[in-house]
């Protein structure tokens, strides 16, 4: 098991470059984005890993705090595993305190699910992480829904939130960001009672 040293490496799943960046499978940068403002940092290129990432310490400044890595794979959804695998040995991260944090076709949008393992439900940067390092790893999911009519899933999971949408997407990432702190200062079922609406 892990001791209060260890890191926590804080995973947020999308694919790089402006032109996805409001995309709704990028849910997971913009969660790490809104994490990194909380700790007072910047994404930096990694030196080991085709990834973005910044160190700081979330919570309560004092024993509270908790030391994290938060990291934005730069290889394009399907290619996560790469990535996260090399910074889990580069910072000598416990699988146990990875937390992936994406979006979720099978839950309604708006809504969140936390979870230790389990399968990857089509979601290519799952598949990339599970291959890479297996399953045990916690999940955010961010629930996206499911496209409307006949419309193609990987068109949809490429598409911007829809204006209706972007109404909630801000409480929506604070809330998810809200899940990755209690998952790091309380543990999964607690925040799984908070959180798992």
């Amino acid at each position: 098991m892990s001791d209060n040293a260890d890191p926590w490496l804080i995973v947020g799943l999308g694919n790089p470059g402006p032109e996805y960046a409001g995309n709704r499978h990028n849910i997971g940068f913009m969660v790490a984005d809104l994490l990194a403002a909380r700790i007072g940092g910047k994404f930096k290129r990694a030196q080991k890993a085709q990834a973005q990432v910044v160190e700081g310490r979330l919570g309560p400044i004092g024993a509270g705090s908790r030391r994290v890595v938060l990291a934005k794979p730069m290889t394009f959804m399907n290619l996560s595993g790469g990535p996260v695998s090399t910074l889990k040995d580069f910072y000598k991260v416990p699988t146990e305190r990875i937390i992936a944090v994406h979006d979720e076709l099978d839950i309604d949008f708006a809504t969140l699910r936390l979870k230790l393992g389990g399968g990857d439900n089509g979601h290519n940067g799952l598949k990339s992480i599970t291959k890479a390092m297996g399953p045990d790893y916690l999940r955010v999911r961010a629930g996206i829904g499911r496209p409307p009519g006949r419309m193609d899933v990987a068109a949809f999971v490429l598409k911007d939130f829809s204006s209706t949408e972007r109404k909630e997407l801000e409480w929506f990432v604070d809330r998810a960001a809200d899940a990755v702190e209690a998952l790091t200062a309380e543990g999964l079922e607690r925040a799984q009672s908070t959180y798992n609406s």
